[in-house]
C-alpha cells in the first residue's frame, strides 16, 4: 500500500530542498559589514590620574533554572492514521543533509564564476567610461562591442547555471522520494495504519502530537544507509 502521494511528495520536497536563482546582479550575495568606532576615554584635566578603583563585582544573576524536556507523545493506541512533516525529515535526515549540501556546492561554484564575469564586465565598463577623449571613434566602438557580448555572456551563463541546478535539485528529490516512501510505507505497516498524510498538504486544523511520526522516519531512513 502507498501511503503518501508521489505528487504530494514531490510538492513538499521542492519547498525541502533549497532553491536559487543565479540572475542576480553584481554585490547582491554579500551581506553589509558595519563597523562601530570606540570613542576613547578623556583623562581628567591637569593630567592628574584618577585613583584607582576596585573593579565593582555584579551581583550573580539569577538564572532560571532550564526547563526539563517534554517526554514525547507516545502514539495514540489503536490510531489507524498518521502523518510526517516531508520538510523536517529533508532538514534532519543524514540524506536530506547531503542532498543541500551538494545543492549549496553547485550554488557557490556558479555564483562564483558569475561574480568573476561581473568584475570583467564592470572592469570593461569603467575603461568605456574614463576614456574620454583619449580613446578615438574605433577603439570605442570595440568596447561598446565586448561590453555587449560580455553582457550576452553574463546572461548566458546565468541561465545554464540556473538549468543545472534546476536538474541536479530534481534528480536528488527522485532519489530522497525512492529512500523515503518505502520507509514510510514501512512504518505504517508496522503501525497497522490505514493513510499517512504529509502535515504542509492535509489542511488539517490540528494533529495530535503523537499521530507526528516523523523522528521515527528519520531513523529508520538514517539506519538504511
Amino acid at each position: 500500500m502507498r501511503v503518501v502521494k508521489s505528487s504530494m511528495m514531490v510538492a513538499a520536497l521542492v519547498l525541502a530542498l533549497s532553491t536559487y536563482a543565479f540572475a542576480q546582479p553584481l554585490g547582491t550575495l554579500g551581506a553589509a559589514l558595519s563597523l562601530v568606532e570606540g570613542q576613547a576615554t578623556q583623562p581628567p584635566a591637569g593630567g592628574a590620574k584618577p585613583p584607582a578603583q576596585p573593579p565593582a563585582t555584579p551581583p550573580a544573576a539569577t538564572q532560571p533554572a532550564p526547563k526539563p524536556a517534554a517526554p514525547p507523545v507516545p502514539f495514540p493506541q489503536d490510531a489507524k492514521i498518521a502523518f510526517v512533516d516531508i520538510n523536517a525529515i529533508a532538514a534532519n535526515s543524514t540524506s536530506g543533509k547531503e542532498a543541500s549540501k551538494r545543492l549549496e556546492a553547485l550554488q557557490t561554484k556558479k555564483s562564483a564564476e558569475i561574480q568573476e564575469k561581473n568584475k570583467q564586465l564592470q572592469a570593461t565598463q569603467t575603461k568605456l567610461t574614463t576614456g574620454g577623449t583619449v580613446l578615438n571613434d574605433a577603439a570605442r566602438g570595440q568596447l561598446e562591442k565586448e561590453v555587449a557580448r560580455m553582457q550576452r555572456d553574463i546572461q548566458t551563463l546565468q541561465q545554464d547555471a540556473q538549468a543545472e541546478f534546476d536538474e541536479l535539485r530534481n534528480d536528488l528529490m527522485g532519489e530522497f522520494q525512492k529512500r523515503l516512501l518505502p520507509v514510510i510505507e514501512e512504518v505504517a505497516k508496522e503501525k497497522g495504519l490505514h493513510a499517512v498524510f504529509s502535515i504542509a498538504d492535509s489542511g488539517a486544523a490540528y494533529v495530535h502530537p503523537g499521530l507526528n511520526i516523523t523522528d521515527e522516519v528519520v531513523k529508520k531512513l538514517d539506519a538504511k544507509k
